[in-house]
């Protein structure tokens, strides 16, 4: 997929993964449209990189996503839509009834879920009318095997992942030209990671893999660990789990 000339949209671009897609997609030659929910951060990206259009909304609100598509819509429309904005709730024990644990699953599901099929079902009509066009939905290693810490995350990721393949065959049957690509990262290291202690890959070199995936038309884009970890799953489950799962992340769960 050529990329230089495009116009993109990032949803929460205001920092961390977000901020450097932009940063490179902008040093590439695309047009750079992002979203936050904080207008001090988007204001800060503003300064640094003036080119940039920032809109604020919350990417899990219907009435912000409404917005945005008419905001978009009279700047003269996108060619790419990336589904980057995604929220993660601290972990919990699912095995001690707690009604947190509904709660934080319903914001995660809102967000990184339900949120992305609203802004597709919305933009889908005028990135079906660009000549070339794609979205790129970010899942996660975690959509592959499941976090204990980090259940009800790794759900909503999962449902990303099997709706991002839906999607792809469904546009495929009925036609359209839009690509449909689906990022896997590893951990990256972001404000969200922070307290983790693993292996973790910077933003630059996850956002250097996703743009050469997306030059070479790779619909599903593994970055970093998460390749040999795909192989590794897939052959050896347990070990996957494990791998996941070390018996000194347990603790967090009892805390």
């Amino acid at each position: 997929m050529k990329l230089k000339g495009k116009t993109i949209l990032i949803t929460g671009g205001a920092s961390g993964i977000g901020l450097e897609a932009a940063k490179q997609f902008l040093a590439i030659g695309a047009k750079v449209i992002i979203t936050g929910r904080t207008q001090s951060k988007l204001d800060a990206v503003k300064k640094a990189f003036p080119s940039i259009v920032t809109i604020q909304i919350d990417a899990g609100k219907e009435a912000d996503a409404q917005s945005l598509f008419e905001q978009i819509k009279a700047l003269g429309g996108i060619d790419i839509l990336y589904n980057n904005a995604g929220v993660l709730v601290p972990p919990a024990n699912l095995g001690i009834p707690n009604d947190k644990h509904l709660e934080g699953a319903a914001y995660e599901m809102e967000v990184n879920y339900l949120g992305v099929i609203r802004l597709n079902n919305l933009f889908l009509d005028m990135l079906n009318s660009r000549n070339e066009a794609a979205i790129i939905n970010t899942t996660s290693i975690l959509s592959i095997t499941p976090s204990l810490i980090e259940a009800t995350y790794s759900s909503s990721k999962t449902a990303l992942a099997f709706y991002t393949i839906s999607l792809r065959e469904h546009l495929k049957i009925i036609g359209s030209k839009v690509k449909i690509f689906e990022l896997i990262p590893p951990l990256v290291a972001t404000e969200m990671t922070a307290e983790r202690k693993d292996k973790k890959i910077t933003p630059e070199k996850m956002i250097e893999g996703l743009i050469n995936g997306l030059s070479k038309d790779q619909y599903t884009i593994r970055v970093g660990d998460a390749k040999i970890f795909s192989f590794i799953n897939r052959f050896f489950p347990k070990i996957g789990f494990n791998i996941i799962n070390p018996k000194q992340s347990h603790q967090l769960l009892k805390n």
